[in-house]
């Protein structure tokens, strides 16, 4: 993962769901961004400690993806956009009950 603050991301697809779904915050793996700009951004975006982030990005970057965050889409919402605003893939999915 190298970050490359130029680089143009695909465009975000938003899920309409209620308002109680349950969702998780999910961040995909890329060849673009570093280990240490995902832990950074799940420590000040998720308030992640370091060691739990860390542990996220080593998930991220060997199963593809990782639900980093579960909660309702209104909350996660803000925490995805800034995400995605640092250049780091992400979307949130309503959690199958």
């Amino acid at each position: 993962m190298a970050y490359n603050p130029h680089t143009k991301l695909s465009e975000e697809t938003d899920l309409l769901t209620a308002a109680e779904d349950p969702c998780s915050l999910i961040v995909w793996n890329d060849d673009v961004n570093t280990f240490e700009w995902v832990i950074e951004t799940l420590v000040k975006v998720c308030s992640h400690s370091p060691e739990q982030a860390e542990q996220c990005a080593i998930i991220i970057d060997s199963k593809g993806k990782y639900a980093v965050k579960e909660g309702i889409y209104d909350i996660l919402k803000p925490q995805c956009d800034a995400i995605t605003d640092r250049g780091i893939n992400a979307t949130i999915e309503v959690i199958a009950h």
